[in-house]
């Protein structure tokens, strides 16, 4: 079966607690690199069982992998739905419109899709896109301020920790500080590659700040 080495975004949302057997079971299909938060569902008790969430406490995970590898994992998954797994949540593939090299490296050798190149950009016919910058608790200011001088006009941050650094650490050579935050920067895509090109260039996985930097393609935005 030919492989697709696309890079794409895996966003899990599971029951409290089960963190850490879930983030095994992704190194185990060899998805290496992952940041875990803490999130509350917020939709009525009745919706939350609907969707087979249970409580509201989650453990939130947002991982990268190569395309072939996340299509194996929702396979897997989808078979084992209702088991002993107690996983209760939502698993979903997230298309990625920009990657930063080193980054996507460290995931395609991993889950031997592993191409040597330059940096992950694809075109893109959307308007919008996410931009993800995880980095280093404290940076996030500076952060901020590099992305506004490239266009971005506002942020918000999220508490994260970077799950299994040991293996990274082990590609890139260097310590890895496991806590982390966040920053979500919703921009136009005559932007986008400025913002991302410009926090790579200051806050990039070799420096200080040991940042990854990526964004997803953003169907509609609506103000509400």
């Amino acid at each position: 079966m030919a492989t697709d080495s696309r890079m794409v975004m895996l966003l899990s949302i599971i029951r409290r607690g089960k963190g850490g057997q879930y983030i095994k079971m992704l190194k185990e299909n060899d998805v290496v690199l992952h940041f875990q938060c803490v999130g509350e569902g917020t939709a009525p008790s009745e919706m939350m069982d609907i969707l087979g969430l249970g409580n509201s406490e989650k453990d939130i995970m947002i991982s990268f992998a190569t395309k072939s590898t996340a299509n194996r994992i929702a396979a897997s998954l989808s078979k084992n739905v209702g088991s002993s797994l107690g996983y209760q949540g939502l698993f979903m593939i997230i298309s990625t419109n920009a990657f930063s090299r080193i980054s996507a490296e460290i995931v395609k050798k991993n889950s031997n899709d592993y191409l040597k190149g330059g940096g992950e950009e694809m075109s893109s016919e959307y308007k919008y896109s996410l931009i993800l910058i995880s980095v280093n608790r404290g940076f996030t200011d500076n952060v901020m301020q590099t992305a506004k001088i490239a266009g971005a006009t506002g942020g918000t941050v999220i508490r994260a920790r970077l799950a299994e650094a040991d293996v990274v650490e082990a590609y890139s050579n260097q310590k890895l500080n496991e806590e982390k935050e966040i920053v979500a920067i919703l921009a136009p895509d005559s932007v986008r590659n400025q913002i991302l090109e410009s926090v790579n260039q200051k806050y990039g996985l070799k420096s200080e700040a040991q940042g990854t930097v990526l964004s997803v393609p953003v169907d509609k935005v609506f103000k509400i």
